[in-house]
């Protein structure tokens, strides 16, 4: 049996331990509430998860994942991390890489032969570029963050001028736009 069809297979399996690795990431008490919280309304960040980590490992099955469909369904995933302090960089978007140790174990003893290894490498590699775009997903969601945080800070710095008299506004025409000074 191919290393596909063996992963096919045993493909509930693998997400379901890929799901619980990466809500042990989480403190304890929020570990077991995604883990035990099955409704999308009152746990919609274990849905997210489930949900994006099922199809990733869809993705990762295909003969040729699809680049997009694969940042689409990181997407909510690392966005959900990356605002979250409590992890670092490599912990919110490397999650992606307990697939591997969790593909080795799961298969264990099926992985009897060069030809399954050597799959399992190639397979491996298409972890890593989806490990990489959860990185760069993780990079633009944090830059988004760091310049809502300096627009805020950059309003409360004006209006403290303002209230100071230390500046003015610019007067605006009927149409809401600046009048020439």
């Amino acid at each position: 049996m191919s290393l596909e069809k063996l992963l096919e297979k045993r493909k509930s399996e693998i997400l379901k331990k890929w799901y619980n690795q990466v809500v042990d990431t989480y403190p304890p008490e929020t570990a077991l509430f995604l883990r035990e919280q099955k409704d999308a309304f009152s746990n919609p960040v274990g849905k997210a998860t489930r949900d994006s980590l099922h199809a990733l490992l869809g993705e990762l099955l295909k003969p040729e994942m699809d680049s997009e469909a694969v940042r689409s369904h990181l997407d909510p995933v690392v966005r959900i991390r990356a605002v979250q302090a409590m992890f670092t960089p490599s912990q919110a978007a490397g999650f992606v890489y307990f697939l591997k140790d969790i593909i080795r174990e799961v298969l264990g003893r099926d992985l009897d032969n060069a030809d399954r290894l050597n799959r399992l490498l190639a397979f491996e590699r298409r972890i890593d570029d989806m490990s990489m775009s959860a990185f760069n997903i993780y990079m633009k969601c944090r830059e988004a963050v760091f310049q809502m945080k300096a627009n805020q800070e950059k309003n409360k710095i004006y209006k403290a001028f303002l209230r100071a008299g230390l500046v003015e506004e610019i007067p605006r025409d009927e149409t809401g736009n600046h009048k020439d000074a």
